[in-house]
């Protein structure tokens, strides 16, 4: 496992980390999600991502407990929870001081430990001053329940606006953003966020390398039976998948399989191994229903080692998707 600073921050998160997200209380049981766990940190996956709405929390009670029967070093881990949607109370969604500190804590008791190493704002609360957010961010800080704190699908003004207020008024600032990036969704992280980097030391830990699954090849020929576009609750994605624009990307994907063919790999670690190619992405989130998708999806780290710059310009030229702009970076370069 390869290991990078997270943003301009001394500490460090495996490149490939894992996630909760639709899988824990949703796809799997508990004994399931434990060996795909185990598996992640055989590996030496040290950044495990959740957050209060994943299940409606009881994907942080299924990780508190797995975590707790391992027996591992708390200081081995990096633990994350995201703070927006907590329930259906008045006060249980959104950024407000009372449901961040509240939501943080509920998401503690779950998850069984005194601290999370990193906190997200789930997503922009509109209706919530970000001044207010700065400050309760920043005491989950002071108090010791969080080590840093960020956003996941903000936009880069929204992310400036946070980091000046906090500059201003001496608090913590945001340390790190969660986007979604993949193949076929990456004009906000190679374009947008271009000068975050540079100005305030921006990490990434992203989601969907996958798109949903998109990326892995097995929507090629339909929708298989027990896949994530086939559960009860996902029909957005299916619907999405079905549109005009999916069927789209659906062929790029096509068009990639002799790439990963002749690097002797899967569709899905193709597109894992070109996210870390951006050296501004910390981490890489993945996800897997089975132990051996996660291992699967570890050994990406090799197919990233042996992506040439004639191999990515050929990516390039299938997706035909790049932002563009003065300040985007430059793989392998």
């Amino acid at each position: 496992m390869n290991y990078r600073f997270l943003g301009r921050s001394g500490l460090k998160v495996s490149a490939l980390s894992f996630g909760s997200w639709v899988t824990f209380g949703d796809q799997i049981d508990e004994d399931r999600a434990a060996a795909c766990m185990h598996a992640a940190y055989d590996a030496g996956v040290n950044f495990f991502d959740n957050a209060e709405a994943y299940s409606g929390g009881q994907s942080e009670v299924m990780m508190g407990n797995i975590i707790q029967d391992a027996g591992w070093t708390r200081s081995d881990l990096v633990l994350s929870t995201k703070i927006f949607w907590g329930g259906q109370g008045p006060n249980d969604q959104g950024l407000s001081r009372k449901h961040i500190i509240e939501g943080t804590e509920a998401a503690l008791d779950r998850l069984q430990t005194d601290y999370v190493d990193l906190v997200f704002c789930h997503r922009p609360d509109v209706h919530t001053p970000i001044e207010e957010t700065v400050r309760a961010m920043s005491f989950l800080i002071d108090q010791g329940m969080a080590f840093y704190w960020g956003t996941s699908e903000w936009s880069a003004e929204q992310i400036r606006h946070a980091y000046e207020i906090a500059q201003r008024l001496h608090l913590h600032p945001p340390l790190m953003e969660q986007p979604q990036y993949n193949m076929l969704h990456r004009d906000r992280v190679e374009h947008e966020f271009a000068p975050l980097y540079r100005d305030i030391g921006l990490g990434l830990t992203t989601w969907s390398p996958l798109k949903s699954g998109i990326l892995t090849g097995k929507y090629n020929d339909g929708i298989p039976e027990g896949s994530r576009m086939d559960l009860e609750g996902y029909e957005w994605l299916r619907k999405r998948l079905e549109s005009p624009e999916g069927q789209a990307q659906l062929e790029k994907v096509r068009q990639l399989t002799p790439i990963a063919d002749r690097l002797e790999c899967t569709t899905a670690q193709l597109a894992i191994a070109w996210c870390l190619q951006n050296p501004n992405v910390s981490t890489v989130i993945t996800g897997a229903s089975r132990p051996e998708q996660v291992e699967e999806n570890m050994a990406a780290l090799d197919v990233a080692d042996r992506l040439t710059q004639e191999t990515l310009r050929e990516i390039e030229d299938i997706l035909d998707n790049h932002p563009g702009g003065p300040e985007n970076f430059r793989r392998n370069e």
